[in-house]
């Protein structure tokens, strides 16, 4: 029954993450389609855009920050790998715990600024400094949320090593091909 409810806690992070990063990459093709509008607009037009500039580093930002997660699910951050192809799974494991561990630990305290940041913004009511002037609260939520997201999947990812560690067999089989 433990073991069941690990598994479903897992895969339901998967999904979320996965999720999340697969509507963060729609942002690309909007992104792309403001950047060109506002080339085409000032080259083209003479008439450049008060938003472009702003809107492009909100979605470049949301894009980058909501990717985390899902690249540590993809296992696409960097690695050590004179040093961690050399040990054997289980060292590899406890070399994982050990990063995750620091990752969660930076990440919980980036989410706590982060939130401070986006009550400040909303009782001060702060703006970019620029022509457009956007609130910035936005981003300040976003960065929050990216920042939980990519702490689930770091407590999933310990858990599944915690697993491997305690059993030798991988809690999900989607973890062994990762190794």
């Amino acid at each position: 029954m433990v073991i069941s409810f690990l598994r479903g806690f897992c895969r339901s992070i998967d999904a979320l993450v996965k999720g999340c990063g697969k509507l963060a990459s729609l942002l690309m093709p909007l992104l792309a389609l403001v950047v060109a509008f506002e080339v085409f607009s000032r080259y083209v037009l003479n008439s450049p855009t008060i938003w472009a500039f702003d809107l492009s580093l909100f979605m470049f930002g949301y894009i980058a920050a909501l990717g985390g997660a899902h690249a540590q699910q993809n296992r696409a951050h960097i690695n050590v790998d004179i040093l961690y192809l050399q040990v054997s799974h289980k060292t590899r494991s406890v070399f994982n715990l050990i990063s995750y561990a620091l990752g969660i630990f930076f990440l919980v305290l980036i989410v706590y600024m982060c939130f401070g940041k986006y009550e400040e913004a909303l009782e001060f009511d702060y703006r970019r400094q620029s022509e457009w002037a956007p609130p910035m609260f936005h981003f300040w939520v976003m960065m929050c949320v990216a920042g939980g997201l990519f702490i689930g999947q770091l407590c999933r990812d310990m858990l599944a090593e915690l697993f491997f560690l305690v059993t030798g067999r991988p809690l999900l089989e989607e973890v062994a091909h990762g190794h």
